[in-house]
């Protein structure tokens, strides 16, 4: 996952002028903007253009979990369970316009300042170790990425192997084992967002790839004599369609928030969010500069909440009795009370505040509690109390004649 430290990144220094306090403010607001009529542009050359995310109708449960993954990457992780055509890839993807920035390495390889921290210049290659001993910068401020898994992808795209322009080279190679080793998709998510559409339909060997990557937040590739460790820090968010497919226990509980997507159900938020993509269809570039004041915005609070969270504190009047309530649910998982608590402090940053209410637990309560509990682990404990009971009453008499 991304590191839950924004600090490294200055706060802007100016914030887009609106007249909302804060970002949840202004998300509330945008989601019933009038669209203006657009005019159809000339096709040209492929561009890129996501859907605004303010734009998408509705869905307000979704764009709060997308937005506080942006907020806390400590979350762990979103998953978005829905049927098909409820704009769950979309918003996704919308969030291109959004993404806050953090401090990248400079180097192919990913070296950092604190690796020669912990083991000295050795722990970097040559070109970083150069640098570090000209006084030269190693990463600079860079935006996050949204890097997609294909769901056709081999588990050495995910996690790397031999680098064909490099295995020969020699001398260069010998110096830095790891100039053999080409990253894989999971190095290049390090420090950003890493979605996969219908993870339900993963290979168990790309999922386990996965689960360890994002458990350890680092994995290691060998391949012969050769080895090399990459970072993966990233915050994982998944889609899928029940219908296609059930999700491998393993994984769900790699996911902090788990949001059920549903279709609109008035008909007026429909007719909206119909006009809305049809405006989009017609000019992307019209639609997307309807919402660009706000999308500016709402990325400036964004990045300002992410320095704020630092700040934010969990008072023990409020987790105490949160804990008895996950308790009394009968969840056994830790990391309910982890994502739970940690999305509660996200939304009192993103809502301009440093300490966390019971009002911001009950907010993200269902999507940090929901699908926790195992029906399987209740029944096989259930079982096994017989044979506990059993067991004691044999050690009673143990010694007795």
């Amino acid at each position: 996952m991304l590191p839950n430290t924004p600090s490294e990144v200055e706060e802007p220094k100016e914030r887009v002028a609106h007249p909302f306090r804060n970002l949840r403010e202004l998300v509330d607001f945008v989601s019933g903007k009038a669209v203006p009529p657009v005019s159809a542009e000339e096709a040209g050359l492929a561009e890129a253009i996501p859907f605004p995310f303010l734009a998408i109708v509705g869905q307000r449960e979704m764009k709060l979990a997308l937005l506080l993954g942006l907020v806390n990457p400590a979350i762990g992780g979103i998953l978005l369970v829905g049927p098909r055509g409820t704009a769950k890839t979309t918003a996704v993807r919308s969030l291109l316009d959004l993404l806050p920035m953090v401090e990248r390495s400079l180097c192919h390889y990913g070296c950092l300042p604190e690796d020669i921290e912990t083991g000295g210049l050795e722990a970097v290659c040559p070109d970083c170790a150069r640098k570090f001993a000209e006084d030269q910068p190693l990463t600079a401020p860079d935006r996050v990425r949204l890097i997609e898994l294909p769901l056709n992808a081999r588990l050495e795209d995910v996690v790397g192997g031999i680098d064909p322009l490099s295995a020969g080279a020699g001398k260069q190679a010998a110096i830095h084992e790891r100039l053999r080793i080409r990253r894989g998709i999971l190095a290049q998510a390090d420090l950003n967002l890493l979605y996969i559409d219908e993870i339900n339909l993963l290979g168990d060997d790309i999922v386990d790839a996965i689960l360890d990557a994002a458990a350890q937040g680092s994995y290691t590739v060998r391949r012969g004599p050769v080895s090399a460790t990459y970072r993966a820090r990233f915050v994982l968010i998944g889609s899928m369609n029940p219908e296609e497919g059930k999700l491998r226990p393993q994984i769900l509980d790699r996911f902090g928030l788990r949001v059920i997507v549903k279709g609109l159900e008035k008909p007026d938020e429909r007719l909206k969010a119909y006009r809305r993509v049809r405006s989009y269809l017609t000019s992307p570039r019209q639609m997307s500069a309807a919402y660009a004041e706000e999308i500016s915005a709402a990325a400036t609070e964004i990045q300002v909440a992410r320095h704020r969270l630092q700040k934010v504190a969990l008072p023990d009047k409020v987790a105490k009795p949160a804990i008895k309530l996950v308790q009394k649910m009968g969840i056994d998982s830790l990391r309910a009370e982890i994502t739970w608590f940690e999305a509660a402090r996200a939304y009192a940053a993103a809502d301009g505040r440093e300490a966390v209410m019971v009002e911001d637990l009950q907010v993200v309560a269902p999507m940090a509690l929901r699908l926790r509990r195992s029906q399987f682990m209740t029944e096989y404990f259930s079982n096994q109390e017989g044979e506990e009971e059993e067991m004691e009453k044999l050690l009673g008499t143990l010694g007795k004649k």
